[in-house]
């Protein structure tokens, strides 16, 4: 497999280690000679450390086998977050480290999560594009509020804290893109 098929999500080998694709970037080259540049952050399944490293486009990686599994949030405590496959009703227990950039947006009967499974282990979940949150604080809605695009901070349940539009309320349920941590629509 060749760098420019990277995906979020994905398990690859680097140097011995498995890398969980957190996030990436593709840079395309500023000259006729360059070639694009496919930045990714990620984390190691196994040390939980951070991972950044840039590849060249025609880089040959190496994809990790893994299954993709639903899974329902049950709980979270001090151990982790605990999920449950939906099929098998069997339980994963995910350090809450290991999730510090799906915190945000996980909450109790959550829908559309995944776990990413290799060798009975799971290495990370994924969520789905767009989860719906109550605003919990946020300043007062403005009744003649314009259609311009002012915005206020809002404190969702989960303790998220977007740019929403000035004519939302406490209360009200929003839709938030969970890549960006942006506001979308109302629920």
């Amino acid at each position: 497999m060749k760098a420019n098929e990277l995906r979020k999500g994905m398990v690859i080998l680097v140097d011995g280690r498995n890398i969980l694709i957190k996030g990436l970037q593709v840079q395309s080259p500023s000259s006729r000679s360059g070639s694009t540049l496919y930045k990714t952050k990620g984390q190691d399944v196994v040390t939980r450390q951070k991972f950044e490293h840039s590849f060249k486009g025609d880089e040959v990686i190496v994809p990790v086998e893994m299954e993709r599994r639903d899974v329902q949030m049950l709980f979270h405590d001090a151990v982790g977050y605990t999920f449950m496959d939906t099929g098998t009703y069997e339980q994963y227990t995910v350090p809450a480290d290991a999730l510090t950039d799906e915190t945000p947006y996980l909450f109790d009967s959550i829908e559309g999560v995944r776990a990413l499974i290799a060798d009975g282990v799971v290495l990370g979940i994924e969520l789905p594009g767009t989860v719906s949150l109550q605003i919990v604080e946020c300043a007062p809605g403005m009744k003649a509020a314009s259609a311009s695009a002012r915005n206020k901070p809002a404190t969702l349940g989960t303790g998220l804290v977007v740019q929403v539009p000035e004519y939302l309320t406490p209360g009200e349920v929003i839709k938030v893109n969970t890549d960006t941590g942006e506001f979308i629509s109302r629920a």
